[in-house]
């Protein structure tokens, strides 16, 4: 951000700056930051079940607010997870599949309406820091996509010339500062200080735009693969690598939360943290934990799609709930929206507002009758309805008696072929027990409601073709 001069400063650090502190006072809207990790697990943090290593600016986050125990991602992979994310469709809607590397010319389109283009009609401040992925060429940036600022890579930190099987395949990482690169080849002494660096971004932005209402989005590039800590955080966790970037990143949570505190925005911001889809398990050591759950990245079994989830806002939010409901990323762009008195997209979505869910409204239930996972080519997965989850037959990945991965090189992942298989979640979060004989009844019921998603999204398993599906965007550039 550029600085303006000290004969301008006179002039901006009166009655303007005045006037703007005493409109904030009166502003009930709320700041957001949301803050979305690259492959975080299920089971990662302490206040979900982590033991290996420490979380206390998280697990304190979630004392002081909630956490959302069945958090979902519309697909298990980057580029999908983070379009639904930022959108409010499903990924399928919007024309983004799994994750864009850096030689494709497809990212999101732009007719479709981003929440920082929704916060920013709001007259809200808007920035990014981190891993984008959804578009590398400079047309396709954040900056124009709604955030007035972006520091940032353009894709995932592992496509680049050291990638530890297919180095190359990709070119130099660029680190880009608005549509531009700032370093044109991120080397490994770079990627150490991304996480300390996007977090440091995040609080210059804060104390920018204290006196005005305003967003960032913090998108870490970890703990996604390749794993890089500073020097003086190496050994920390006593978890290795993987427990060091964790802790890393907790301690990033923890200066934003402190900077908020200084700066008496507390009780004025909304935090929100998150993961864009499960863990990578064929990494091993360097990958995560799913705890309870089933499966990781790349399969729509429960660690893929089910993520972490913590809020925080003091006298909003209260402290200590344990929200069980199922909610999605979905759903925070509408929720957002109706706190920031912003008008929805113009296009279609499906996320629903679920303020009471999120204020531990009394009875408060899920909007969704079902909510719907997207993988591949098109393919749906599975969906979720109330306690039951349906599988549809397909082929996926597993880990399961495979070499896991060791020091940055991954394991190979071996088929798994799922069939027509239904889980009670309630009885059985591990998905361990198909009811789908036992229980004809409810897989008719949410084969109606698939079959409905199916003729608006489509089904490649299917061969059908949605009528509802937007176009993804090509840049010229």
């Amino acid at each position: 951000m550029k600085s303006i001069g000290p004969f301008m400063m006179m002039f901006a650090s009166v009655l303007p700056i005045a006037t703007a502190r005493a409109d904030r006072a009166r502003d009930d809207r709320p700041n957001v930051v949301l803050i979305f990790c690259d492959d975080l697990g299920y089971g990662d943090l302490g206040c979900f079940g982590a033991t290996k290593y420490r979380t206390p600016n998280l697990d304190r986050m979630a004392r002081e607010g909630a956490r959302f125990t069945d958090f979902y991602v519309s697909s298990a992979v980057c580029s999908a997870s983070r379009s639904a994310l930022l959108t409010g469709a499903y990924h399928e809607r919007v024309g983004i599949r799994g994750a864009l590397g850096p030689k494709t010319k497809q990212g999101l389109s732009h007719d479709e309406t981003t929440m920082a283009e929704m916060f920013r009609s709001a007259g809200y401040a808007t920035g990014m820091a981190g891993k984008w992925h959804l578009g590398c060429r400079p047309s396709q940036a954040p900056t124009h996509h709604g955030f007035d600022e972006f520091l940032g890579l353009p894709y995932s930190g592992d496509m680049w010339p050291h990638h530890p099987e297919r180095p190359k395949d990709y070119p130099p990482l660029p680190l880009i500062e608005g549509d531009r690169p700032t370093i044109a080849d991120v080397t490994p002494e770079v990627q150490k200080s991304l996480t300390t660096r996007f977090a440091g971004r995040a609080v210059d932005f804060i104390r920018t735009n204290k006196d005005r209402p305003f967003f960032f989005y913090l998108a870490p590039n970890m703990p996604h693969v390749p794993l890089f800590v500073r020097d003086e955080n190496v050994g920390e966790s006593g978890a290795g690598m993987y427990g060091d970037v964790i802790r890393e990143i907790d301690e990033a949570l923890g200066a934003i939360l402190e900077t908020l505190r200084v700066e008496g925005l507390d009780e004025r911001t909304l935090v929100v943290f998150t993961s864009d889809n499960g863990p990578w398990l064929s990494y091993g050591d360097h990958g995560g934990s799913s705890g309870p759950l089933r499966e990781g990245k790349g399969t729509s079994y429960e660690g893929g799609v089910r993520v972490p989830f913590v809020a925080r806002w003091p006298g909003k939010v209260p402290a200590g709930l344990v929200q069980r409901q199922p909610a999605a990323t979905i759903d925070l762009l509408p929720t957002f929206a109706a706190l920031a008195g912003a008008k929805p997209p113009a296009l279609p979505i499906d996320g629903l507002d679920v303020r009471p869910l999120l204020f531990g409204a009394p009875d408060a239930r899920s909007p969704h009758e079902a909510l719907f996972f997207y993988y591949a080519d098109g393919q749906l997965q599975a969906m979720r309805s109330g306690p039951w989850k349906l599988l549809f037959p397909h082929t996926t990945r597993t880990m399961n008696g495979q070499a896991p991965g060791v020091g940055g090189v991954p394991g190979k992942y071996r088929e798994l072929p799922v069939g027509l298989e239904l889980y009670d979640l309630d009885r059985d979060l591990g998905e361990t027990r198909n009811l789908s004989t036992e229980r004809p009844e409810v897989v008719e019921r949410l084969q109606g409601l698939a079959d409905a998603m199916r003729g608006r999204l489509g089904d490649s398993l299917a061969r059908r073709a949605g009528t509802e599906i937007r176009a993804a965007g090509t840049a010229a550039d």
